[in-house]
């Protein structure tokens, strides 16, 4: 069993303020997406998770797909991702998400999953398959992997890694104070030193922290610190949104100018890259993410 954290009871969702309001999806692009996407009953995280920024990374080339099921064998107390026992790996799945990215044209194509610690491979087989049925039917398509940690299992790291994206995301989604509180079953360290192998690996290395489930500054300067001691390249940090009210709150709307003196100390501390602002989700502004690194083919 597994004991989920106590987590303060909301009689009152928090107004959600100004700045986080979207503006509806418009576009050629975005259109033509759209249409194919309906045609083909093509299933992209981007849609069903109602991302924010959906109609502007569709019209700039760039979709995220999650593999591996949609039942997630961790409960993180911020997700929204069912929390159950799984169902069996789909081992036509990566033709299928390389048919996907190849019918919608995508340019740079993001790769997410859930968590699957029931299987001994973490899911690493399907996910370096899923790579390579992309690489051979959309040879110039660019690759970005938002992976788990495998639970420190390394050897399915570097079967992920050995297949060369051109960016590795692993999501420390918090700071180390709220770790436990946040995700329950990973680990702040663990996290790290999964980002340390990537960056040594040769890869571009990135990573996501959300803001408003209680941390302080100093608790994101401690983040950035460690971060880039570890090799990380990118960080992309936005505001938390309560799935359900039965999931953590949000304790802060963190204001934009917070998130632009955010970036402006990430830069200064020696990450090469940080996108910051209330919507920001891990694979906004993806495509940007490929620029030059000393040492990164």
């Amino acid at each position: 069993m597994i004991d989920l954290p106590v987590v303060p009871a909301v009689t009152e969702i928090k107004r959600k303020p100004d700045w986080l309001r979207v503006k509806l999806p418009v576009g050629k692009e975005y259109a033509q997406v759209r249409s194919l996407v309906d045609t083909h009953k093509l299933h992209t995280i981007c849609e069903s998770g109602n991302c924010p920024n959906m109609g502007e990374c569709w019209g700039a080339g760039t979709a995220t797909f999650m593999i591996l099921g949609n039942i997630c064998t961790r409960s993180c107390s911020f997700c929204a991702v069912a929390t159950g026992r799984p169902l069996a790996v789909d081992v036509d799945e990566p033709n299928r998400v390389a048919n996907s990215v190849k019918l919608m044209g995508v340019k740079h194509c993001v790769i997410t999953s859930v968590d699957r610690d029931d299987l001994k491979d973490g899911g690493s087989i399907i996910w370096a398959e899923t790579l390579q049925a992309i690489r051979k039917e959309s040879p110039v398509t660019t690759l970005e992997t938002l992976i788990p940690d495998f639970k420190g299992q390394w050897d399915n790291l570097y079967r992920v890694l050995e297949e060369r994206p051109e960016v590795v995301s692993h999501n420390m989604e918090t700071v180390k104070r709220l770790t436990r509180q946040v995700r329950i079953q990973a680990k702040y360290d663990r996290s790290l030193e999964a980002l340390k192998r990537i960056s040594e690996f040769g890869l571009r290395t990135k990573t996501g922290i959300m803001l408003g489930l209680g941390e302080t500054e100093d608790d994101i300067f401690e983040a950035m610190d460690d971060l880039v001691s570890n090799g990380v390249h990118i960080l992309t940090l936005g505001q938390y949104l309560q799935p359900t009210r039965n999931h953590h709150p949000v304790v802060d709307w963190i204001h934009p100018d917070t998130f632009a003196m955010y970036k402006e100390v990430g830069l200064a501390k020696g990450l090469k890259y940080v996108e910051s602002g209330p919507l920001v989700r891990s694979s906004y502004h993806a495509e940007k993410h490929l620029f030059p690194i000393e040492g990164i083919a």
